[in-house]
């Protein structure tokens, strides 16, 4: 099995035994899209902060900030292509999103993790920005995860929560 094989198995992995067992205990009033695409959102605003804050302290003039502000400008014009093919994703088909994020999903982990290691060895003077970028990354990847969950039936949500409460009932969780 090639590297590449093991790596869309843990992603798929990832997505139908975490995230998706998640998406479906939510309640009904806030589906796993809406809340993702807040993640996405709140990704964006924390990767703005983090800019801003080594620009305010004076770490980072305006034009070596440049080049964040463009990498911020595409997850805002990430976060706008998603919001703009949302009405695609339908409950009780299967979702689009999955398949057109499946290169993106395993891509975004590496990056979190290298995140929290800056944010973790940073020097004191950098520390805040550094823990916000950290922040965002780690919300931008649970945002796309939740984004790419099947959006159940309504009645499939509720048969799903009764049979998790009967599990903890039994003690099985």
């Amino acid at each position: 099995m090639s590297l590449g094989d093991r790596i869309n198995q843990f992603d798929v992995w990832l997505l139908d035994r975490v995230f998706q067992p998640f998406a479906d205990r939510l309640p009904e009033r806030l589906p796993a899209l809406a809340l993702g695409m807040s993640f996405q959102f709140g990704a964006i605003m924390l990767s703005a902060a983090s800019i801003v804050a080594m620009i305010v302290i004076g770490h980072m003039s305006i034009s070596d900030a440049m080049f964040n502000v463009l990498v911020w400008c595409l997850g805002l014009a990430f976060y706008v292509g998603i919001n703009r093919v949302r009405p695609l994703v339908r409950p009780g088909h299967m979702n689009p999103l999955r398949v057109m994020l499946s290169g993106m999903r395993p891509l975004s982990i590496p990056f979190a993790i290298y995140a929290l290691y800056q944010g973790a060895t940073a020097p004191p003077h950098f520390e805040i920005a550094l823990w916000f970028n950290s922040l965002a990354n780690i919300i931008f990847v649970a945002g796309i995860y939740l984004i790419s969950c099947e959006v159940r039936p309504p009645g499939h949500r509720q048969t799903a929560r009764a049979r998790f409460g009967r599990m903890q009932e039994q003690g099985g969780l």
